[in-house]
């Protein structure tokens, strides 16, 4: 059985400023990027903000667990002290195992914005950030 796709995004004050449906199975983007399903899991990402605003209120940790379950998908966040939000849609993996995505994403991330070219609270268009968020995906979440 094939591992069902997760969906990562990392939301800034203002937009998303990455994105990645990934096939854990993979590593690869899915191509059904017009697909219904996409959209639903993109809606479900964006309704559970509201939900990542109030329990980054109850904690103090970084690691908000999830946040939000419809159906057989969960939202696991990670909020970074900028308010910089990690979301990922996925079906039920084990918590330690997506705390630990978080955390080797939010060092890749930190290496990105101390690169005197990026600039804070931009799109991310690195295809190197792009291929280690994949590849620590794969190892984490397949």
């Amino acid at each position: 059985m094939a591992a069902a796709p997760v969906l990562f995004v990392i939301v800034g004050k203002k937009e998303p400023l990455y994105e990645a449906e990934i096939d854990t199975s993979t590593g690869i983007h899915s191509s059904s990027s017009g697909d219904l399903s996409t959209r639903q899991n993109y809606f479900v990402l964006h309704s559970a903000l509201d939900l990542v605003e109030k329990s980054a209120w109850t904690t103090n940790s970084m690691y908000l667990r999830v946040v939000d379950k419809v159906n057989h998908q969960q939202v696991s966040t990670f909020l970074t002290a900028a308010n910089v939000k990690f979301m990922l849609l996925h079906s039920g993996k084990g918590e330690e195992v997506v705390k630990n995505f978080f955390n080797e994403v939010y060092q890749y991330y930190v290496k990105l914005s101390m690169y005197p070219f990026y600039k804070f609270d931009t799109p991310i268009s690195s295809k190197a950030f792009d291929a280690r968020v994949r590849a620590a995906a794969r190892a984490y979440l397949s």
